[in-house]
C-alpha cells in the first residue's frame, strides 16, 4: 500500500512539472507569436508615417493594432524586463497617438521601434 500511495506521489509530482512545463512553454509561445504581431503592426506603422499621404488613419489603425497585442501580452507576463518593454512601448504608443491627434503627420516613432525590439528580443527564445 505505502509503495502504491509512493508511486502515485511520484507520478503526480512527475504529471505536475510536464504540466507547467507545457504552460510555460504555451506562455513563450504566446510572447512570440505576440511579438511578431507587435513587429508585423510596427511595420505597419512606419508604413503609414512614411507614406507620401501621411493617412492619420493608418497610422491611428497600425497604433491600435499594437495597443491590442500589448493588451493580451501585460496580462500573460510576470518577466519584469517583458513588463518594462510592454511600458515603453505603451507610452510610445500614447505619444505618437497625442502628437497625431494634434496634427503631427509624421511623428518621431522611435520610442516604439526601440521598445517594440525589446519586446521582440525578451520573447524570442534562447
Amino acid at each position: 500500500m505505502k509503495r502504491r500511495l509512493a508511486l502515485a506521489v511520484a507520478t503526480a509530482a512527475t504529471l505536475t512539472t510536464v504540466l507547467s512545463g507545457c504552460a510555460a512553454l504555451d506562455t513563450a509561445m504566446d510572447c512570440v507569436k505576440t511579438a511578431d504581431a507587435i513587429a508585423t503592426s510596427v511595420s505597419n506603422l512606419q508604413q503609414a508615417v512614411s507614406n507620401a499621404s501621411n493617412d492619420p488613419t493608418q497610422i491611428e489603425e497600425a497604433l491600435t493594432s499594437i495597443s491590442t497585442e500589448l493588451g493580451n501580452l501585460k496580462n500573460t507576463t510576470d518577466n519584469a524586463d517583458l513588463s518594462k518593454a510592454v511600458d515603453d512601448l505603451t507610452k510610445g504608443v500614447d505619444s505618437v497617438r497625442t502628437a497625431v491627434k494634434n496634427g503631427d503627420t509624421t511623428p518621431d516613432i522611435t520610442p516604439i521601434t526601440n521598445a517594440a525590439g525589446e519586446v521582440t528580443k525578451v520573447c524570442t527564445p534562447g
